[in-house]
């Protein structure tokens, strides 16, 4: 039972720019006060990121559905023999990219993809390496700390030196999938195939010591509590001040639509996304950009977030096919002039950024 002196201390806490503790974010989930969640986060992002919010133009390349992890949570992962499972090819994804890149203002490449089964790392990079050398120009951001740990292990070869020919390749950040919720708890339940927590965060690091910003992320609503999001928060938390390589964190809620958990679990309320997205931004202090991702929040819910700490929309994606599997509502893609009036609406500044948060045509 908390008493309303416990939401003044907290409030406290945030104006005299205290950092918040692990009891303060258990107290923070279980309040159902949203405005005045809202308000201290628009306070705390007005603070550190002033009224600019970011996105970028840009375009998802998901190389292949065919994965090996197969988790409970996941709608877009197939095995071989699956309906709807696919492969790409180099040419596929040059065409890809070349549709996309009709749009003269696309500045940048997601690229994501499931754990292929045959696949080597080399495959993998060849994609980098070709993508980068056709397209110069586009910066490239690209597969996540599980992802990463996978091309370890089936190489052979270090997380560091699985790096560094990544970005010798071209890739310039990593993406922030994968960290789930950083319990290992909650991964065996939902992936065991995947990697654990601790060798997530350690790709992170481990990307950050050789210079390589990454973003992180969080996909909540399934079978974790509230500590485990706390802790998890925390956990990142910790990794952005020992090395702050971190450059935006992602509030991902879960979508169950044709998952493994879509007859056990609803879909999260606008109440709940809302109070997440506020809350991040409280407990990550040292976090310059949250990140409302239009695909998953839905472009109104996502528009609305940008009064409750966030400061990033993400870009234009142009085809999206991951978090569409799993149901998702909102758009394939949006244009640059649409994401443009989104922010616009909602009395924020646009600011067209790169995959390292550099402006483009400042």
């Amino acid at each position: 039972m908390f008493v309303r002196g416990d939401f003044e201390k907290i409030e406290r806490k945030i104006f005299c720019g205290e950092r918040l503790t692990r009891e303060d974010g258990e107290i923070l989930f279980n309040c159902n006060e949203l405005s005045w969640l809202g308000a201290l986060a628009d306070y705390v992002r007005k603070k550190i990121c002033g009224d600019e919010v970011f996105y970028n133009v840009n375009c998802h390349v998901n190389l292949t559905n065919i994965c090996v992890s197969r988790c409970k949570f996941c709608a877009f992962g197939r095995n071989f023999d699956d309906r709807g499972a696919y492969a790409m090819t180099i040419d596929d994804a040059i065409k890809l990219v070349e549709e996309a890149g009709r749009d003269p203002n696309l500045s940048g490449l997601h690229i994501v993809s499931g754990l292929h089964p045959t696949w080597t790392f080399e495959n993998y990079l060849a994609f980098v390496e070709v993508l980068h050398e056709k397209f110069p120009a586009l910066h490239l951001k690209g597969f996540t700390g599980v992802e990463i740990q996978h091309f370890a292990k089936i190489s052979g070869l270090s997380v560091e030196k699985i790096l560094i020919r990544l970005k010798n390749a071209g890739l310039e950040a990593i993406a922030g999938g994968g960290a789930e919720i950083l319990s290992d708890r909650v991964r065996n339940l939902l992936c065991p195939k995947k990697c654990s927590a601790d060798e997530w965060l350690e790709v992170a690091r481990t990307a950050h010591k050789l210079g390589i910003k990454t973003n992180a992320s969080m996909l909540y609503g399934h079978v974790e509590n509230f500590s485990e999001r706390v802790d998890h928060l925390l956990k990142l938390r910790e990794l952005q001040d020992e090395t702050g390589g971190f450059q935006t964190f992602i509030c991902f809620p879960f979508l169950p639509k044709n998952t493994a958990l879509e007859k056990k679990i609803r879909q999260t309320s606008m109440w709940d996304d809302l109070k997440t997205m506020a809350i991040s931004r409280l407990m990550l202090d040292n976090f310059k950009n949250i990140k409302a991702y239009w695909v998953m929040l839905t472009v109104p819910v996502a528009q609305v977030a940008l009064s409750f700490g966030a400061n990033d929309i993400d870009g234009t994606i142009h085809r999206e096919n991951i978090l569409h599997d799993a149901g998702a509502t909102s758009p394939r893609s949006l244009a640059e002039d649409e994401i443009i009036k989104i922010i616009r609406e909602a009395g924020r500044i646009p600011a067209a950024v790169d995959c390292n948060f550099r402006r483009i045509n400042a």
